[in-house]
């Protein structure tokens, strides 16, 4: 018996929910490559690109995911040999340090954790041991969704211009563009990545660099730089240099489409609706933490991501049960735990194309399953979260009255 038939919910950190005008974007004939509508698609995406990137440089779209990314940031900038420092807060910020082992980089960790951010003073300790220069570049994500951190990436900007090393700073956004603030002109930031499949609500299969004047500086001298992944041919004049080949055309109307309706809500719309979505989960984690089995990866509410929530199990339980329960029974698939966390914790998406009713299900469906499977929580967590959005989310103001006039 289940109460699954209908419309699946999909609550894992990527690849996310995609909106149906942009599966429908893809529903068109192939067009030619060479005529005057593709490169014109072409330069309004990645102008679309700089707006979100929020940069002064060029921005680049690779025929990848966000592994192609990695790859494509440090060969554009590094040479063999050299040394970079990766800022560890989870899988993501490691794993692209190994990316750059095979390339013949010199990569050194950060000691960080799974439960706290990014120290801003650690790094500017770290920095100041280095007084030769011999770090090239400085990697940290913006958001692990292993994890559920979030981190501070103009306070550790900061830190680094502080101690007046020159290493390049660069960035994973794959999990946090287009769903909260981020500036590289401001934050002064050398090198982003990012990918289609999470906030950007689009089908995997694209990914992104975008690369500051400095990082365009240091790239003519980079040794590692590819056919494939090099800036200098993707900005040369022939159209389809910019994909190294013939464009993915319809993953390309795909993420037109995605871009436009992130443009029409506003990014900072967008951050405040995923600010207010994290809110109202944690909201019912903490209620269901209660019972002593559940419990925040990340302790501090300001080291949480408003992109996904890591709930870790305790006290010999596993989340195998529940989220079988809620996908079979129910059909909400919920993140399973990863890498270190595999088994131990399930990871609750509210990331790209989400709204109230679709996390308020998938809360009631999780806490459905807690009841129907005995393991203990604290009850109304749904009914926290209700609560919450509630409380943030007030009724317009009443349009005022022509009576008496």
């Amino acid at each position: 018996m289940s109460v699954r038939t209908g419309r699946e919910f999909l609550s894992i950190p990527g690849p996310t929910n995609i909106p149906d005008s942009v599966l429908n974007a893809m529903h068109q004939p192939a067009i030619d490559i060479y005529q005057k509508d593709f490169p014109a698609l072409t330069d309004s995406l990645l102008a679309g690109l700089k707006t979100l990137f929020d940069t002064d440089g060029e921005t680049f779209i690779y025929i990848a995911n966000g592994h192609g990314a990695w790859e494509a940031a440090l060969s554009n900038v590094l040479s063999r040999g050299d040394k970079v420092l990766v800022l560890s807060s989870g899988r993501f910020a490691d794993g692209w340090g190994e990316t750059g082992v095979p390339l013949g980089l010199d990569v050194e960790v950060l000691p960080g954790s799974w439960r706290h951010s990014v120290r801003p003073d650690a790094v500017a300790a770290r920095l100041k041991d280095d007084p030769d220069g011999l770090i090239k570049a400085i990697l940290m994500v913006q958001v692990d969704t292993a994890s559920s951190l979030v981190n501070d990436v103009e306070a550790v900007s900061k830190a680094i211009r502080s101690t007046g090393h020159p290493a390049l700073f660069m960035v994973d956004t794959i999990a946090s563009l287009g769903t909260m603030p981020f500036s590289m002109k401001d934050w002064h930031i050398d090198v982003a990545v990012g990918a289609a499949q999470k906030g950007l609500m689009s089908p995997p299969g694209l990914s992104f660099n975008a690369a500051s004047p400095r990082a365009l500086a240091r790239h003519k001298e980079a040794g590692l730089r590819t056919a494939y992944w090099d800036w200098t041919a993707r900005l040369g004049p022939i159209h389809y240099q910019k994909y190294c080949g013939t464009p993915p055309e319809h993953l390309l109307f795909a993420l037109a489409k995605s871009l436009e309706l992130l443009s029409n809500e506003g990014i900072e719309a967008a951050s405040l609706r995923h600010s207010l979505l994290a809110g109202a989960t944690s909201a019912a984690v903490a209620r269901w933490a209660e019972g002593g089995v559940l419990q925040f990866n990340v302790t501090a509410p300001e080291d949480r991501a408003t992109a996904v929530t890591t709930v870790l199990f305790e006290q010999g339980h596993t989340p195998d049960a529940l989220l079988d329960y809620c996908n079979e029974k129910c059909g909400v698939v919920v993140g399973i735990g990863i890498d270190d966390l595999r088994g131990k914790a399930m990871r609750i998406a509210h990331m790209g194309f989400v709204n109230a009713p679709m996390l308020l299900g998938t809360l009631g469906v999780i806490e459905m399953g807690l009841k129907a499977l005995n393991i203990p929580h604290g009850p109304g967590g749904t009914q926290a979260a209700i609560d919450f959005l509630a409380h943030h989310v007030p009724p317009s103001p009443a349009p005022a009255s022509n009576e008496g006039t």
